[in-house]
């Protein structure tokens, strides 16, 4: 039963990250009342991720601080149809944020574009290598937009974030230094590249020696003071080791918080509710519509706010969580291969290399950034020729500095004892003999990788936790493997380097495990594209069922990319908001029949 219900509001958006103040931004001042429901609580970097406190390596990478507690909200899991999903109950191989920025507070600041191939996967294996050559059992797809359509919107997001880096392709012409495989750039990143450790720089130089093409990783970890278009102003980079899991009370990791929402804050047509648990979109009697969404507020009562239109900007697990607890959209069934909402749940396949210098390298880990590092892309995507390879994707090999942190970088070479004496001098001797590689691959859509709703555990509100079916499909397993071992070579060729091994969480008999950190790159389950009976939304983002839910995220993503996921789901986001102000306000209506 329903306590109150509000006055109507033009946009209710679920959710305050990156995407639900940047949808909240560019509506209000398009003239819409908006209101953005926020589960967690209000927070600021200027107030909350100071140095030293923020600094606290305990709290906030390994308690998970600024993570959610999946004591009040979690899922269950299972590796297939086969097992019973079990509630998740640490946090693990991915930590979704909570509060204000979401999980854009406690990101790396690592900022890609996808490849043109990427967004017209399906067709462009198929044109490239036949129609056969895409293993059976993956249900890849095009996303329904182009590289060419996205641009723009991508550039504009870089520009928020003064993002730093240094273009392989300045519209259409091809330069040293850069990643030639990128799509064309309409203009340079708008702050110059990281500087680079010794570690980076000696990989890099193995690299051009093995024929490749090493540049420096794109980053949202600024590099000189910068304004961005809303007005907002980031400071250089400290290089102070405490991004991924960490606030940045420097303003030098662009962030949601201060890149967007202290530019909307004060305005008119803008409200936020902290501590607000959204439980349902609510619909129309005759379904066609959604009519705002309900809530639990900060004071335990539920709360009604109607709306003309619902943005869905959560998390992408809860984005399609809040979906199958709606009844929005039909529900994926595996066993017919019917429906759509929960269908091709994807993820990131993760490798890792540990190369150890002779006692003339010294790499001082402690100086170190979120996106600090070299990359090699050369067997990302469709970068290198599959012919006669048994996979399609890829990903990209990074030699990386993140940080230098006394409870979590301990590194040693293999065979190392894991305690005791050995281990302490092995600690003492290689902390500054480190070089650190991640090889950041794709992950590929199946039948058999899902979301749905858990038939047995429940959560505090009475409603079905999501379950999550997934393990990594054999093609994601023969990709790792292929990029991994080039990595290996790389690694090994290396000046000074005196020892290399290696990690493969998707190795050959072993199952996917929500234990280990791997990354926060959980896509799909609400997936775009051109055909209704394979996705949720159309082009656009908006639901084909219900044309007034405008849904956002990487929940879009029809499998996963070789790179990590937040400039592709905001160049997204843009493209969305520019098709809702331009041509659905003055209008409401299913954007595809236009």
């Amino acid at each position: 039963m329903t306590d109150r219900t509000l006055p109507k509001t033009d946009v209710v958006i679920i959710g305050g990250g990156w995407t639900g103040l940047t949808a909240a931004y560019e509506l209000a001042n398009a003239g819409q009342r908006c209101v953005i429901i926020e589960r967690g609580k209000t927070r600021h970097d200027a107030t909350s991720f100071a140095g030293p406190e923020e600094h606290d390596e305990l709290k906030y990478a390994l308690h998970y601080g600024h993570m959610m507690d999946v004591k009040q909200n979690t899922l269950t899991f299972r590796n297939n149809r086969g097992q019973r999903a079990l509630p998740m109950r640490r946090l693990g191989s991915f930590l979704p944020g909570e509060g204000l920025g979401g999980a854009g507070i406690h990101w790396n600041g690592q900022i890609w574009r996808p490849l043109p191939s990427d967004l017209t996967m399906r067709s462009h294996y198929e044109d490239r290598y036949g129609a056969g050559f895409i293993p059976e059992d993956l249900t890849i797809q095009d996303w329904g937009v182009t590289y060419d359509e996205l641009e723009p919107h991508l550039d504009f997001f870089e520009k928020v974030c003064g993002a730093a880096g240094y273009a392989g392709n300045l519209n259409g012409e091809t330069r040293k230094g850069g990643n030639p495989f990128e799509g064309p750039r309409s203009s340079e990143y708008p702050t110059p590249a990281m500087k680079q450790p010794i570690s980076s720089t000696l990989f890099k130089e193995a690299a051009e020696r093995a024929g490749l093409n090493p540049f420096p990783m794109p980053s949202a970890n600024v590099t000189e003071q910068y304004e961005n278009p809303y007005g907002a102003t980031l400071h250089a980079c400290p290089y102070c080791g405490f991004c991924e899991r960490f606030g940045c009370g420097y303003f030098a990791k662009a962030d949601p918080i201060i890149c967007v929402y202290d530019r909307i804050k004060d305005h008119e047509n803008f409200e936020i509710r902290f501590e607000s648990t959204v439980l349902r979109v609510e619909k129309s009697e005759d379904g066609k519509t959604a009519t705002g969404v309900t809530y639990v507020d900060a004071d335990g009562q539920e709360v009604f706010q109607p709306a003309d239109i619902v943005c869905m900007g959560a998390y992408s697990l809860w984005n399609v969580h809040l979906m199958l607890v709606s009844g929005l959209g039909t529900p994926y069934d595996p066993e017919t291969r019917t429906g759509t909402v929960g269908r091709n749940y994807s993820y990131q396949t993760i490798a890792a290399v540990d190369a150890f210098f002779d006692d003339s390298v010294t790499t001082n880990p402690f100086m170190g950034a979120g996106a600090l590092g070299v990359i090699v892309d050369d067997y990302n995507g469709d970068n290198f020729d599959h012919s006669g390879l048994d996979f399609v994707g890829g990903g990209y090999i990074a030699c990386k500095q993140y940080n230098g942190r006394p409870i979590s970088y301990q590194p040693t070479p293999e065979g190392t004892p894991a305690w005791g004496a050995e281990w302490k001098r092995a600690v003492r001797e290689n902390y500054l003999r480190h070089a650190d590689f991640v090889i950041h691959g794709s992950s590929m859509s199946t039948a058999e990788n899902y979301l749905d709703l858990d038939p047995t555990w429940t959560d505090k509100f009475g409603r079905p936790l999501m379950r999550m079916t997934f393990d990594f499909p054999d093609n994601d397993r023969r990709m790792i493997k292929y990029v991994l071992d080039k990595t290996v070579e790389l690694a090994e060729s290396m000046d000074h380097v005196t020892s290399v091994s290696s990690a493969n969480l998707a190795a050959e008999g072993s199952s996917y495990s929500i234990v280990p950190y791997q990354t926060t790159h959980n896509v799909g389950g609400a997936v775009m594209g051109t055909d209704p009976t394979t996705s949720v939304v159309n082009r656009f983002g908006q639901m084909w069922d219900h044309h007034n839910v405008f849904v956002f995220g990487a929940c879009l993503f029809p499998q996963n990319l070789g790179y990590n996921p937040t400039g592709p789901l905001m160049g997204l986001a843009y493209w969305t908001l520019d098709h809702m102000k331009n041509d659905y306000l003055g209008n409401p209506r299913p954007l595809m029949d236009a």
